[in-house]
């Protein structure tokens, strides 16, 4: 096996950094084949001309505080083409009013009642303040739905016009349903520290104030010209033989290693690899895993999809955009007139990222629809979407002014639910996949639904094969050494 050969199935970020890490590490030698059952490369992440702009409609950003991503646009030659947003701060609008969204919270859990007193009602903030009459809090280890864990200590209102709306940016998702290890784990961390209130948690998770005179990091990070820059320098140096809209239809072992049989139903082709990265849905992963690991995949049937549309729309130039970086959507909130939103969150893009204008100087704006559990507004065609979204801007802004381009992305399925156990489900899998040779697993299903995060399982991934190849190569008497650029 001096030239060996290892499948990626899924060419999302996930599974383009594996392919990348697998030809730094195998060589040149190595033939990489990347399948994708989309016409595309890039999963979730997608860059569209917007009035002439580039312009990304599936996740806008990055968080910079974790390295992954910035340490790989270094090595791929792109780290000067990383942006960082302007200084404009984001607001919510809960209780049928728009305030600044505050600080002093860990994803909107309050650090104290004031940091929040504009945000929540009399009631709501008496709630929040009751706390400290309840017994300490002890989780014991355990994990708890964050809606029954907030609901239970300091209130609706701080999980339906805080947590939630910061959650369902992230998560697609209910705060009643997704798990607290999973999704706010420096809340949970707290707790485990010996915090006895949901309160004193998040004072502890808060980070550090900046020295002063010292600028506090920037957060987010994005690329300029959207992810299909990271894409191309990824492909380009991952030298990989691209099959794209070829679906994987089945994954078997064979004499060499693996079976794959790609292609359409009625007459499949079979490619035989010594080694499969799988960078694909919990659903695509479960198929593929049910006969060669089949306790992983009824495992991986547990994690939940949530369905997403993103709007993007370019408004004249001149439009007089609020001052601010977009605006969350409390649930349940309605217009004046009564009708609910659809949009559950709006980024004003240029104020936001003051790089991004149309070609004439036109302003973009990004509406999000789509919580887990609520499939009616999917359910409509591109064009009511838009004329919503844009009602629901017009409510919120004033501004009326007919957007000179617009596109509807729509994501099916595109973001997994954390649920509660979620970090143990994961364990669970990774370690029966783990016991099967030269096989791995990648995505967003597993440690984080962010870009870092995902670009982290795909180098984790490639390590696992690569370790695996190396080990058959030297039983075998090879020499078989890893490759260094």
């Amino acid at each position: 096996m001096s030239s060996p050969r290892v499948a990626v199935v899924g060419g999302g970020v996930a599974g383009l950094t594996a392919a990348h890490r697998l030809r730094r590490t195998l060589g040149p030698d190595a033939e990489i084949l990347l399948f994708e059952q989309a016409d595309r490369v890039g999963g979730k992440l997608r860059t569209v001309e917007l009035a002439g702009c580039r312009y990304d409609v599936g996740a806008e950003a990055f968080l910079a505080r974790r390295s992954e991503v910035l340490d790989l646009a270094a090595e791929l030659g792109v780290r000067a083409e990383v942006v960082h947003p302007g200084p404009s701060s984001a607001t919510i609008r809960a209780g049928g009013r728009t305030r600044q969204l505050p600080g002093g919270t860990v994803m909107g859990v309050p650090a104290a009642a004031d940091s929040v007193r504009d945000v929540l009602s009399p009631a709501g903030l008496d709630r929040l303040l009751a706390e400290a009459q309840l017994p300490p809090l002890r989780l014991d280890g355990a994990d708890v739905s964050v809606g029954e864990l907030l609901r239970s200590r300091v209130g609706d209102e701080v999980v339906d016009r805080l947590v939630e709306p910061l959650l369902g940016g992230v998560y697609a998702g209910s705060a009643d349903s997704l798990g607290l290890r999973a999704t706010i784990p420096a809340l949970a961390a707290a707790l485990d520290a010996g915090a006895d209130s949901v309160t004193a948690a998040a004072a502890a998770a808060l980070p550090p104030a900046p020295t002063p005179g010292t600028p506090r990091p920037p957060v987010f990070g994005a690329f300029r010209d959207g992810y299909r820059q990271l894409f191309h320098r990824l492909l380009a140096a991952a030298d990989v033989r691209t099959r794209l809209g070829f679906p994987v239809r089945s994954l078997a072992r064979s004499q060499r290693g693996w079976r794959l049989e790609i292609g359409a139903a009625p007459d499949p082709t079979a490619v035989e690899v010594d080694a499969v990265v799988l960078a694909v849905p919990a659903p695509a992963a479960r198929r593929l895993l049910s006969d060669v690991a089949p306790a992983a995949a009824e495992r991986l049937s547990r994690v939940e999809l949530a369905s997403m549309i993103v709007v993007g729309f370019a408004l004249p130039p001149g439009t007089p955009l609020p001052d601010a970086s977009g605006v969350l959507i409390a649930r349940g909130e309605r217009h004046a007139d009564g009708t609910p939103f659809t949009a559950k969150a709006f980024t004003f893009s240029s104020n936001k990222w003051p790089h991004l204008r149309g070609a004439d100087g036109e302003l973009l704006v990004r509406g999000s629809v789509g919580r887990f559990g609520e499939a009616r507004d999917l359910r409509l065609d591109d064009a009511e979407v838009l004329r919503r979204v844009r009602a629901d801007f017009a409510e919120l802004t004033g501004i009326t002014a007919e957007p000179v381009d617009s596109v509807v992305a729509r994501w099916g399925g595109g973001v997994p639910q954390y649920g509660v156990g979620h970090l143990d489900l994961v364990a669970d899998v990774e370690r029966l996949v783990g016991e099967v040779p030269r096989l791995a697993l990648a995505g967003a299903a597993l440690h984080g639904v962010g870009v870092p995060a995902c670009v982290a399982t795909g180098e984790a991934a490639a390590a696992d094969v690569t370790r695996d190849l190396l080990a058959q190569q030297s039983s075998c008497g090879g020499t078989m050494e890893p490759w260094r650029a």
